[in-house]
């Protein structure tokens, strides 16, 4: 299960909204607490794939993800997830998704038609990489619930 609240949900929304058409990606900042992950802030990431394959993949720099990772840590907090938007298409993991994923995390995919956050998943992959299974989002009303 993956913890967001509605500014989590509106900052992912947002970030879509805003690079539509093309997929915008970030990662997901929190606790892992039990067997949940609660997300307490998103760090935006730049899309750094060549304009031309911008609307349907996003690339995230290794530099980029280290950068996330160091500021979680000096906030004692963790990277629990990433997510990123899927340009007029469902919000489901794509192949390219499963081949470029990694376990543990949680992969939240906003679907964005005609320039709108319609839909919000979020997926876990599975231990030995071969599928991903839809992860319960419980949404609380602020950060301090």
């Amino acid at each position: 299960m993956i913890v967001l609240n509605a500014q989590i949900l509106h900052a992912i929304a947002a970030h879509a909204e805003s690079d539509y058409p093309h997929e915008c990606g970030g990662m997901l900042i929190g606790k892992f607490e039990d067997d949940k992950k609660t997300v307490v802030e998103t760090f935006p990431l730049e899309n750094a794939r060549e304009e031309e394959a911008r609307h349907n993949r996003v690339l995230i720099l290794p530099k980029d993800v280290l950068i996330a990772e160091r500021y979680a840590r000096e906030k004692k907090l963790d990277v629990v997830g990433y997510y990123h938007s899927h340009p007029e298409s469902p919000a489901v993991p794509s192949q390219y998704d499963l081949e470029h994923a990694l376990p543990v995390w949680s992969y939240v995919i906003a679907s964005v038609i005609e320039g709108k956050v319609v839909d919000i998943f979020s997926w876990e992959m599975e231990n030995d990489r071969s599928k991903f299974n839809e992860e319960q989002i419980e949404k609380v009303l602020s950060q301090s619930e």
